[in-house]
């Protein structure tokens, strides 16, 4: 199975090594060849996952999702799975307009400032054994430096539009990325600390023994690495505007927030980017945190690694549609109050979990695995426990309704 395992490794070094590539064009090669699938696959992803999506939101609301648009100019319906590509010629051609007043050069930077980085995160991914485009030793850094430029785009689009939807819903944004970055970045500093690394494949590679021949060493089946991962996933949810932290968004309140002005191509544009977020800090969920290409148990090893990556992908996306079809929209005090005073504050406890678990990591006596267990749980959850009273805290009267006679 090695062969199948490695089969995209060996054929882009097969295409690489054609004797017609002059020297000097080699590397360009490659480097399209690590580019293009990435590209072309993730592309193919975001259609799928949309009209997925469509469909799970409408059987969950006791409705039909699309299901009528097939393959163009023919009978074949495809249980209306060619819908993405319907929207995609519909955007293509819809009119670009731009309010007389807005700033048009920010205006038409804003889509391509939040698509490119988006894209560029990719490139550290590992989605298989040798299989990640760039093998940085900071990679993690890349990751992070990157997706922090989805504020400036956020905000550009917002201050540009000239209309003050838009630049509310900008503000709303801006604070509720900045605000759950903050968690996302400390959930992944407790693997970091673990590991000794910033290399997403040593990340990996720490991940990938098995303790008594069948127990992954998987993050997530580690006290620290379960709360990491819960905050992780909360933090993810709030960065990429996915419901319920779609507030920048909320078409009941300030109609489509920091995408009011925007038509056409250029909010396809938007709305791609959204899901290529979604697509990356998926990924990276999985590498931290889930053992990345690894397989859940040794036998298992013999179906492909890129598989086992796309396996637990497919499994986090369809978490986070169950997880928008499901819950309600929180209040912006909510949110921000969620972030602030629950999320900060336990994640820097889980650090020093962390800390505890790795420096008892040498402990021999019987019984200690049970006692770190214990130990590292019962921090964690009296901690939770705590913070989410103080959560509930009333600072308000209660509000009176009175109604005309």
């Amino acid at each position: 199975m090695e062969g199948v395992d490695q089969i995209f490794v060996i054929a882009k070094h097969w295409i690489t090594a054609w004797s017609f590539w002059p020297n000097a064009l080699r590397p360009f090669v490659s480097i399209l060849l690590s580019i293009v699938p990435i590209i072309g696959l993730f592309a193919l992803a975001f259609g799928i996952t949309t009209v997925v999506e469509r469909k799970a939101l409408g059987r969950v609301q006791n409705r039909y999702g699309p299901n009528r648009v097939g393959i163009p100019l023919t009978k074949i319906r495809l249980a209306g799975f060619g819908q993405f590509m319907a929207d995609g010629i519909k955007m293509l051609i819809k009119e670009d307009i731009v309010p007389f007043s807005a700033d048009k050069v920010v205006h038409y930077l804003a889509p391509l400032a939040l698509a490119i980085p988006v894209w560029l995160t990719f490139a550290v991914i590992p989605f298989g054994r040798n299989m990640s485009a760039i093998d940085l030793d900071a990679g993690l850094l890349f990751f992070f430096a990157l997706g922090a430029g989805s504020e400036l785009a956020v905000f550009m689009a917002g201050w540009s539009s000239r209309n003050k939807y838009a630049l509310v819903g900008a503000m709303r944004g801006i604070a509720q990325m900045i605000s759950y970055e903050i968690p996302l970045v400390l959930s992944t500093v407790a693997v970091v600390m673990i590991v000794g690394s910033l290399s997403l494949n040593e990340i990996v590679r720490a991940q990938s023994s098995y303790s008594l021949g069948f127990i992954p060493h998987w993050h997530v089946f580690t006290p620290w690495g379960f709360a990491a991962f819960v905050f992780f996933m909360i933090a993810a949810c709030a960065e990429t505007n996915r419901a319920p932290f779609d507030l920048p968004e909320a078409e009941s309140e300030i109609i489509a927030g920091y995408l009011t002005e925007y038509s056409g191509f250029k909010y396809a544009l938007f709305f791609l980017g959204e899901y290529m977020g979604l697509f990356a800090i998926t990924g990276f969920a999985v590498t931290l945190f889930l053992g990345g290409w690894t397989a859940p148990l040794p036998f298992l090893n013999v179906v492909p690694s890129w598989l086992w990556f796309f396996l637990k992908f497919a499994t986090l996306i369809a978490l986070f549609i169950w997880v928008r079809a499901t819950v309600p929209r929180l209040r912006m005090d909510q949110l921000m109050k969620l972030a602030w005073k629950f999320l900060v504050p336990l994640t820097l406890i889980n650090l020093l979990v962390a800390a505890v678990w790795h420096y008892s990591g040498g402990w021999a006596f019987t019984g200690a695995l049970a006692i770190r267990w214990v130990f590292c749980g019962a921090v964690i959850g009296s901690a939770y426990v705590a913070l989410g009273r103080g959560l509930h805290t009333k600072h308000f009267a209660p509000r009176a309704y009175r109604y005309a006679d």
